[in-house]
């Protein structure tokens, strides 16, 4: 569960704004600094972790950039609420830990409301209005990727778990 202030972008928000091409040699935390920079100059700069990115139809289209993905999850971002989202980012963003959630009602959302999100119920709570919305929830074993921490803690998480031998994982 998180809770957060909602963050609301419209439809079509690309890898290239997420993560700007001409900053990809930046450390990853002065990228993530110019995170969404030319839509909304304040975003990396007002985002506090717990916060809620939520957005309209395809988000995270483009380049199959991981950096986009872990731009938002550097500033903090706890959940993306979307109509929809780009194949390639939905898959980074959950292996990083950043839960995605397809929300029909994302539209209903606005800027400054404060949201609970219960990604593996669905559940999805406007404090500011009262309303609570049903989204599909994240599957048992995504959650529990998310819980992890992304996808190569939890994989490190089974194989210790399992009495694995030793398998080395490169990160």
């Amino acid at each position: 569960m998180s809770i957060g202030t909602a963050f609301v972008f419209g439809d079509n928000i690309d890898t290239d704004v997420l993560a700007p091409g001409h900053l990809m040699k930046l450390s990853p935390e002065l990228l993530a600094s110019h995170c969404l920079e030319s839509i909304d100059p304040s975003f990396a700069s007002a985002v506090r972790p717990g916060d809620v990115l939520v957005a309209g139809a395809n988000f995270g289209l483009g380049s199959s950039r991981e950096q986009a993905a872990v731009s938002l999850k550097l500033l903090g971002v706890s959940a993306i609420l979307a109509n929809s989202f780009a194949r390639i980012f939905y898959r980074n963003a959950m292996n990083l830990g950043l839960p995605c959630i397809f929300l029909a009602e994302a539209g209903q959302i606005r800027a400054g409301d404060r949201l609970r999100v219960l990604a593996s119920e669905g559940l999805i709570e406007n404090l500011a209005t009262g309303t609570v919305f049903h989204a599909p929830p994240l599957p048992a074993h995504l959650m529990s990727m998310i819980e992890d921490g992304g996808l190569i803690p939890h994989l490190k998480r089974r194989l210790s778990v399992a009495g694995a031998p030793h398998v080395p994982v490169v990160t």
